[in-house]
């Protein structure tokens, strides 16, 4: 559990796409070497956690997400040996290096899936998800007509992606099997196996991509909960300084069985729409829609974030932490629609949160969402998310030497550069790094700090962070209108942005922030 993970106290995730962050051999596509070369940048900014996309060898028809083989660096990003060089420079600057571990899937061309298409049986026969006939193609998730073998296998998301066999939940017919079958077993432990591999060559944990997906058939992910719960006792005994982090979206679920955090994004739970992408269009749940708390027009309902927030982090507070992050690589940017004053907002919000905060690389400094570019590597409308990351004016914002990189850069002459705004006072880049300077000297307003909620209203909203004696509290007004908020003791103020103190009343203005003591 994180709880017993001294390294992970005061920490902050920084994710960079592996793609699309820094470029050294001028292919026009990001690498491993071009990540160490940056290392420092990220450290300057208060993070210590380096969380990687997949760079496992892979066809790249999903980014990566569709690995060929588990122990080998894809040769475009470099070699296991740079990997290692990674690890250990991280480690000197008393950095972490997590890797995305894609679980519950493979590509077809990995010879684990092409052993298993074979038409004689064989040990890899039964370690994917097949029907025994070429007709049956089970609940509609299956293909047919792949290979010689008489039956259709099951896609896990693309139909690039074989689901690997980890059991059903309830099996109903003779192909599908328990998860206790011997070859479900086995892929339990071909997937210890990539971890323990990766864990010697200096990496510090795993972020499991789509973890509540391996058990078919388990609608309350109950015996999927139980099968990680399994491996991750497994792991934690080599292995008890390791992070274990969950693409869930559930920390009740994912805590309970092995994770140290869970990432609390855009499903099966509402908060993390409801503050950024509430609107029709913008979300990938037609049921959750409504207008978004971070907007101008100060529309949204702070409670939709607030109450399920506090009840998952009440119920896993002896388990682990939850992360709310800026955002990641399947989701419209943070800045879509907005602007800087409406990025520093949420960026106070986020990083005054208990839990792990989590920087997508390029949020610090208001990348834009690039729309209607076409699609790379299955992106679609994920890859105006994943543009090069932009260090300084010029060509390709000194990510690449290409004449073309691999997804396109941003093409505005005002494109924000990390450059730039370190020499700009007021930067978003410059609030994030204070923001980042105030939490790591404030106990109360890191991962384990009580969040209490001051205010019923929304408008503007006022929460309390405490740990022992210290109490601090944070007032954030996204919206246009000008608020008052009585009852404001204040003792010091450690950031402010448009709200004005007399006596025990904050008037507080458009787009505005306070974080201060209070008495």
């Amino acid at each position: 559990m994180s709880k017993q993970i001294s390294w992970i106290k005061n920490s902050i995730i920084y994710n960079p796409y592996p793609q699309s962050f820094k470029d050294t051999n001028g292919d026009g596509i990001g690498d491993l070497k071009g990540i160490e070369e940056k290392l420092d940048y990220i450290k300057s900014l208060g993070c210590n956690i380096v969380w990687l996309n997949p760079i496992f060898e892979s066809p790249f028809r999903d980014a990566g997400y569709d690995v060929t083989d588990f122990y080998r660096v894809a040769p475009r990003y470099g070699t296991n040996e740079d990997l290692r060089h990674l690890c250990a420079a991280a480690k000197e600057r008393d950095m972490h290096i997590v890797l995305d571990l894609v679980a519950g899937h493979t590509s077809l061309e990995c010879e684990w899936f092409q052993r298993s298409a074979e038409y004689e049986p064989n040990e890899y026969t039964d370690r994917y998800v097949w029907t025994k006939d070429v007709g049956d193609l089970g609940d509609g998730t299956f293909v047919n007509g792949y290979s010689d073998r008489n039956g259709s296998f099951m896609k896990n998301f693309y139909y690039c992606q074989p689901a690997l066999n980890y059991g059903f939940a309830n099996p109903q017919k003779d192909w599908q099997k328990s998860i206790d079958d011997p070859a479900c077993v086995a892929t339990q432990e071909a997937l210890l196996d990539v971890m323990d591999y990766w864990t010697g060559y200096g990496v510090d944990g795993f972020r499991v991509d789509m973890a509540f997906s391996l058990v078919k058939g388990d609608p309350d992910q109950r015996v999927t909960m139980e099968v990680w719960k399994r491996m991750s006792r497994k792991f934690k005994e080599k292995h008890p300084d390791s992070l274990l982090i969950s693409e869930w979206s559930y920390p009740e679920r994912a805590l309970a069985c092995g994770f140290d955090l869970d990432f609390m994004i855009h499903f099966h739970m509402k908060p993390f729409t409801t503050l950024f992408r509430h609107e029709a269009g913008k979300n990938d749940r037609l049921d959750w829609v409504g207008p978004s708390y971070f907007r101008k027009a100060g529309e949204g309902d702070f409670s939709l974030f607030y109450e399920d927030f506090i009840d998952q982090i009440n119920k896993t507070k002896e388990l682990g932490y939850v992360s709310i992050p800026t955002g990641n690589h399947d989701l419209g940017r943070v800045s879509l629609e907005r602007d800087t004053d409406d990025l520093k907002v949420i960026m106070t919000f986020l990083l005054t949160l208990p839990g792990i905060p989590l920087i997508y690389y390029g949020d610090e400094i208001g990348m834009r969402y690039l729309e209607n570019i076409r699609s790379v590597e299955g992106g679609y409308r994920r890859t105006g998310s994943r543009s090069p990351m932009q260090w300084s004016a010029g060509k390709n914002f000194d990510f690449s030497t290409a004449d073309t990189t691999y997804i396109p850069c941003d093409p505005s002459e005002d494109a924000p550069t990390v450059e730039a705004q370190l020499q700009d006072e007021d930067s978003l880049l410059n609030h994030v790094k204070r923001m980042v300077e105030i939490r790591k000297a404030h106990p109360a307003l890191q991962e384990d700090g009580e969040f209490t909620v001051v205010s019923k209203t929304s408008y503007p909203a006022v929460y309390e962070r405490s740990l022992g004696d210290e109490k601090i509290r944070v007032i954030i007004n996204p919206s246009e209108r000008v608020s008052c908020v009585e009852d404001v003791a204040v003792d010091e103020v450690y950031i402010a942005h448009n709200v004005a103190v007399d006596g025990t009343t904050a008037t507080v203005g458009a787009c505005s922030y306070m974080v201060y003591k209070t008495k």
